[in-house]
């Protein structure tokens, strides 16, 4: 319906406008919307005061002639001009009901598009260390991220996930420490254990999964360890850096690894189990330590050179990143000859553009609002087009129980997990729950609400909606009533103003679905959904489906079938189940 109304705009517009000199890219758009009062007609459109001036008319005369020049359609009910010079339409009501039969018929298909035919976007997210369980604001990130990919699928774009694994570098040193030194316990070396290595039960379990594997094979000396876990005067980070040394020089470089990649391993393969039980599954795990491998650092380093974007300094390689927008240089390779994290970062960044992306979208932590103007400045200086990298900042999740704020810390293992989480509410309000706010506004999730069978509960009430229908399905098949053909089915029944405001609410559903991707806003499906589920339900409360009359009994079945179709179409986007039943 919005696609052929904007076809007819456009040819008044190209009549109009014919001969009367060039205009700049968006200025014929006819940039229709909803009206938000139903007494004004359905559609509006500004741009007869968008126009007026470049063509030298008053913006109500401009209306005027574009209304004239629109071409006849059965479409269109009436036209006015409207206020300072908006154009509003009025679309014939049989329009609304043809719409129930496109939904029918488009089924899983209802609301796709090709607005980003020709697109290939990868979308990175999550990408957690992988030092332990994911917690509940990790969640909102998996949640966010691929409800992202969903929308970017459904509106035609090619689409990549991928989950950066951050397994080199400092952060997994430390968890190998941790669970060296559970080892250590089970050997009953009497050795302290440090209030800032990794606390959770999970590091005692790889812990004795080693010792049952290997047995004693990782014992040492440790007299000089426990020299320096008894130092209390050195900074805590400097001791466990310290920490970290001593445990290497007693394992030395073989057994180290074996104890870093089995503790990598299995917090690795713990992650996938979660994200994949959550409905999560990025097709790609990216290793940060394949970046030395594949060679991705040292041909980032080349293009750097190229372009002069490198210079010594104090013993250490420094990135130029000030000269294109960040706020000040940094440095690339320490002066131990160490690469940095952020080398690393504009490494991987540079071969997702030569994998041939269109569009680079990260999805980051808050905290992260200082890493997109240097990764930027890498890029572009490394060749990119300034746009290629899009990042979206997620903010942190506040977890209630009941009074209680639970606290995040992976280090203190005092966090509640994503698996918690889902065990206690369930997949689907978990889902639901995450994307219903703006990726950038903090979001306080209340556990009560999230497992309530009430209308309060927006999961709830959109599933209730879904099961409704099928319950009078059910009961039709009990009966032995026939459902009807929606193409032979006299929808010009359907003439009670709820049942009209049901039948607008469904159309609108492509239109939401193209701003939620455009906009990258996947919470504007969930209030959609949820409006769309409050008018279904006002419709069904007030008038009956199965009435004697047959013909209204029809119609009122196929209302009933689209509006199932949509709100199916729509949780599925969001990762969330219509069950049959509640």
């Amino acid at each position: 319906m919005r696609a052929q109304l904007d076809f007819l705009l456009n040819e008044a517009l190209s009549a109009v406008t014919a001969g009367a000199g060039s205009f700049e890219p968006g200025d014929l758009d006819p940039q229709i919307e909803r009206t938000r009062d139903a007494r004004h007609g359905d559609f509006t459109s500004n741009v007869a005061l968008r126009l007026a001036k470049k063509l030298g008319a008053k913006p109500r005369d401009l209306a005027g002639q574009i209304i004239a020049a629109l071409p006849e359609s059965p479409l269109v009910d009436s036209t006015e001009v409207a206020g300072a010079g908006f154009i509003n339409i009025r679309v014939v009501p049989a329009a609304y009901q043809q719409e129930l039969r496109i939904i029918l018929e488009s089924g899983p298909s209802y609301g796709c598009s090709e607005i980003g035919a020709d697109q290939r976007i990868i979308v990175e997210y999550v990408s957690a260390n992988p030092t332990g369980p994911l917690h509940v604001g990790h969640g909102r990130h998996a949640a966010f991220g691929a409800t992202l990919a969903n929308l970017l699928r459904a509106t035609g774009h090619e689409v990549h996930e991928e989950y950066y694994v951050n397994d080199a570098g400092r952060q997994m040193d430390i968890l190998a420490t941790s669970v060296w030194l559970r080892y250590a316990e089970l050997l009953e070396k009497g050795l302290p254990f440090p209030s800032n290595c990794y606390q959770g039960d999970y590091v005692i379990d790889i812990a004795a999964r080693i010792r049952r594997e290997h047995g004693d094979a990782f014992d040492g000396d440790t007299n000089a360890l426990a020299a320096v876990l008894a130092d209390t005067d050195t900074e805590p980070e400097q001791r466990l850096d310290r920490i970290v040394t001593e445990i290497k020089a007693i394992l030395g470089e073989r057994n180290f690894a074996i104890v870093f990649d089995a503790a990598l391993a299995s917090v690795l393969d713990d992650i996938k189990a979660d994200l994949a039980e959550f409905g999560v599954a990025p097709q790609n795990w990216y290793s940060e330590r394949s970046l030395v491998d594949r060679g991705a650092i040292a041909h980032a380093f080349e293009l750097l050179e190229s372009s002069n974007m490198l210079y010594a300094k104090d013993g250490a390689t420094w990135f130029r990143s000030s000269a294109l927008g960040d706020e000040k240089d940094r440095v690339v390779v320490r002066e131990n000859g160490v690469t940095t994290y952020f080398a690393s970062d504009i490494a991987y960044h540079n071969e997702k553009r030569e994998r041939g992306f269109t569009r680079l979208l990260d999805v980051l932590g808050a905290d992260h609002h200082g890493y997109v103007a240097r990764v930027r400045a890498g890029l572009e200086a490394m060749g990119s087009p300034q746009d290629l990298l899009e990042v979206r900042l997620v903010q942190f999740v506040t977890l209630y129980r009941g009074n209680q704020k639970m606290q995040m810390s992976t280090r203190s293992g005092e966090y509640v997990t994503l698996r918690a989480l889902r065990d206690e509410v369930g997949n689907d309000a978990a889902r639901f729950f995450y994307v219903s706010r703006s990726n950038d506004q903090h979001l306080d999730f209340d556990l009560e609400l999230a497992k309530s069978h009430s209308n309060d509960n927006p999961v709830y009430y959109l599933q209730y909606a879904h099961a409704r229908v099928a319950s009078v399905l059910k009961r039709m098949s009990e009966e032995g009533i026939p459902g009807p053909d929606p193409q032979m089915a006299e929808l010009s029944r359907l003439v009670e103003p709820e049942e009209h405001a049901l039948m607008v609410a469904l159309s609108r559903y492509p239109e939401q679905v193209a701003l939620a991707a455009t906009n990258r806003a996947p919470q504007q499906v969930a209030h959609y959904l949820r409006d769309t589920a409050a008018a279904f339900h006002g419709c069904y409360n007030a008038h009956r489906v199965l009435v004697d009359d047959t013909a209204l009994r029809d119609a009122r079945i196929v209302l009933a079938l689209a509006t199932q179709q949509v709100i199916r179409n729509g949780l599925t986007l969001l990762g969330v189940s219509a069950p049959e039943s509640m």
